[in-house]
């Protein structure tokens, strides 16, 4: 069996930007673009921004990007 990372969650509806981690697990920040929140969540090792980032999209963004060049997990949907 082929283990491979969780590159093709579903997109929630609120999906802004979505990245890839070192090993190609994906990374979404969900909100809103301006001073009403954002937040990221790892779906490689299942990390998250600590609370929604109320400055704005750029800063979640930032904490995403640092995140997404840091991690190699990567979570594996395995047979039931």
């Amino acid at each position: 069996m082929k283990l491979a990372p969780n590159t093709t969650p579903i997109q929630p509806a609120d999906l802004l930007i979505r990245l890839h981690n070192q090993v190609g697990a994906v990374i979404d920040i969900t909100g809103h673009q301006h001073y009403q929140g954002s937040r990221w969540d790892c779906h490689g090792c299942g990390d998250h921004s600590e609370r929604p980032v109320l400055d704005g999209l750029v800063f979640t963004r930032i904490g995403a990007n640092e995140h997404a060049g840091r991690c190699r997990a990567a979570y594996h949907r395995l047979p039931q």
